[in-house]
């Protein structure tokens, strides 16, 4: 077997333009195939992504609809499929890694890799990586906050292989899926994964038939140096500098209360874009960490947002270049540390501190803060049939992107993350789970108020019914650090889970927690934060608050406290509202009056009267800077000092 990097050669434009997009295509139609066989319903909501690689293992094309942490991963883990098995590799050969120190993601996310031969001669992989709803570990659904090891968080998938020269090694496939909750489902993933890359595969010989092997090889290479090309040259029409910021995870368990830094600063000079993350934390003690291949990934996905009309494969990465840091770090955790909950974790801290710091470089795209990732999990047996069979009811939401220099954010949207992730139809989980679905509603006063407001985020909620031996998780963040504004604008609203809200047995769980056990009846509930919003509210304009609140989006009460526009009812259902202009006035004079102020009141005191109910959640976080728990409203004394600084600089600096 002989192995050909892509190496430059004359291609006239035309078919250049053509294989370009025709190995999109090729890419795409893996995409599609894996949507129409796989058997997790996770998978089907498309928390999947595609890749074409050249003979080396670098991106060559991704899909146009696939999670963005997954696509800055995928060259990682084919180079580590190269770097096991070297020269031993053959057509029909099949490998899967999830090995989130190899490159990967977390270990639900498992990828299986399919190089592409023209007769003995490798010129390519496919990949396809898929998140298997259960990966084994402790808890259903494979995410345990109380990790500290990757031990406890499933089974890790070094490079193997499965398929050897066409045939499937039954005894390896049966290997990795008995080691989930739910076999039968991911050998049914396992296989569609698998026969999906068989579909990239027969593509890309079909254009190696037509157009001939050397000029779809020369093609591969040409379509990074293309990338590569147009974010250079584009890089010559922006300043030079360094930039820094920072983010924050709500906590390390195994630390003093207080916000962990997410530390990044970018320089951009003649060579390029560079990122340095010297200062952030240590490895936390849970599952919040990232390894280094999902630390790029982040980085990747960050700067791409800026550069939308751009193609993201490795040319890009030529481009974007980073200095870690040492391993041991909450951005560089390395083994044995646990890294599942990267993704609610660092991940989306470095996206959003780089919104943050290319809001500076190109403020007509400037964003605000966008919500965080979240996923619940609820795991155990389903009483509703005879053999009271493994459930995994697996759930993510839609929420609010910051408001930007020039319009509101978007709202209901999905994270950052992963912008092609859908939203997964309740009726399918009602079939599929013993959870009910009682709501999932656009929150208001959930966009983080300013100039232009921060998209709405959405509220969900479920109760129990037929189930047994029952445990919850939720894989979050933001209940501390919550989702801020920028250039004047405010917060959104806290993470967290509540359950049975309302009744004797309330209780806040808060944005991070696994194995707690519930059973049929218990009610549960959350929201999904807004976006932060960008700019000053006050100067909003009154008619666009009043467009807020018929659309729901804005209560009569925070239109008032929030963007002092003082709005008279006269019929809600015919949406009829007046603005008090004269009161509208007055008002916005007080409160640009007294908010530096609040923003130095007694914290211990402003905890006391939200404790007695004399301040709500969103006066103590948009007003007043302070985070408490949400449920027992305990200062976290920490936290505040830090919020309060975070606000100085990114609110109260802006405002007149």
């Amino acid at each position: 077997m002989t192995r050909t990097p892509a190496t430059p050669a004359d291609l006239d434009p035309v078919t250049f333009e053509v294989l370009k997009n025709a190995f999109a295509t090729a890419v795409d139609l893996m995409s599609e195939q894996i949507m129409r066989t796989c058997y997790s319903f996770v998978i089907y909501a498309r928390d999947f992504s595609s890749a074409l690689c050249d003979a080396e293992g670098n991106t060559v094309m991704q899909g146009s609809a696939d999670i963005a942490v997954h696509v800055g991963t995928l060259h990682f883990q084919c180079k580590a499929v190269l770097e096991e098995f070297g020269d031993d590799v053959h057509p029909g050969d099949v490998f899967a890694i999830n090995d989130p120190y190899r490159g990967g993601t977390h270990f639900n996310d498992v990828s299986f890799i399919r190089p592409i031969f023209v007769e003995d001669r490798i010129i390519g992989f496919a990949q396809n990586k898929g998140h298997w709803a259960d990966i084994g570990g402790t808890v259903p659904g494979s995410f345990d906050v109380n990790a500290s090891e990757h031990f406890g968080e499933g089974l890790r998938i070094t490079p193997v292989r499965i398929w050897h020269r066409g045939r499937m090694l039954h005894d390896v496939a049966q290997l990795l899926v008995s080691n989930t909750r739910s076999p039968y489902s991911s050998m049914g993933d396992l296989n569609a994964q698998a026969e999906a890359t068989a579909v990239c595969e027969r593509e890309v010989l079909r254009l190696a038939d037509r157009y001939g092997t050397d000029t779809v090889v020369a093609a591969m290479g040409g379509v990074q140096d293309y990338v590569e090309r147009i974010v250079r040259h584009r890089l010559t029409e922006l300043p030079r500098g360094t930039w820094s910021t920072v983010d924050h995870l709500d906590a390390d368990p195994g630390q003093p209360e207080g916000l962990v830094p997410v530390v990044v600063s970018m320089t951009i000079d003649e060579d390029g874009i560079h990122y340095d993350l010297a200062g952030s934390a240590p490895a936390v003690s849970t599952f919040l960490n990232s390894g280094y291949g999902t630390t790029h990934s982040a980085l990747y996905a960050g700067t791409k947002t800026f550069f939308p009309e751009v193609p993201l494969n490795s040319g890009f990465y030529r481009v974007v270049q980073a200095d870690i840091g040492p391993e041991g770090t909450v951005v560089n955790a390395g083994w044995p540390h646990a890294v599942t909950g990267f993704c609610s974790g660092p991940y989306e801290k470095l996206m959003n501190g780089i919104f943050e710091i290319w809001s500076q470089v190109m403020p007509e795209r400037a964003m605000a803060c966008a919500f965080n990732l979240e996923y619940l999990l609820v795991g155990g047996r389903d009483a509703r049939t005879a053999d009271r069979a493994y459930f995994m009811w697996y759930d993510w939401m839609a929420g609010g992107w910051g408001g930007r220099a020039t319009k509101d954010g978007s709202g209901a949207t999905a994270p950052v993350f992963g912008a092609g992730l859908a939203v997964q139809p309740v009726e399918g989980q009602e079939r599929l789970s013993p959870v009910l679905t009682s709501a999932h509603r656009i929150v208001a006063d959930s966009g983080g108020p300013g100039r232009h407001r921060g998209g709405c985020g959405l509220e969900k909620g479920g109760t129990l019914t037929d189930c047994e031996s029952t445990v919850m998780s939720y894989c979050c963040d933001r209940a501390r650090s919550i989702t801020w504004g920028i250039e004047g604008g405010l917060p959104s609203v806290p993470h967290g889970v509540w359950l049975n809200r309302g009744t004797e047995e309330e209780r806040f769980l808060g944005a991070t927690f696994s194995g707690v056990p519930v059973r049929p009846g218990d009610a549960f509930t959350r929201p999904s934060a807004g976006g932060g919003g960008f700019g000053d509210p006050l100067e909003r304009d009154p008619a666009a608050v009043v467009e807020d609140v018929v659309d729901g989006y804005v209560s009569v009460a925070r239109a008032a406290r929030d963007y002092g526009v003082v709005i008279t009812p006269i019929d809600p259902e015919l949406d009829r509202y007046e603005i008090d202009r004269t009161a509208t006035d007055e008002l916005r004079r007080e409160i640009a009056g007294a908010r530096r102020g609040w923003l130095e009141e007694d914290a211990a005191d402003v905890a006391r009267r939200y404790r007695e109910g004399e301040l709500d959640i969103l006066d103590l976080v948009r007003r007043y800077g302070v985070i408490v728990d949400w449920g027992t409203g305990e200062l976290h004394e920490n936290t505040t000092r830090r919020n309060r600084e975070l606000m100085a600089k990114r609110a109260a600096a802006y405002w007149g």
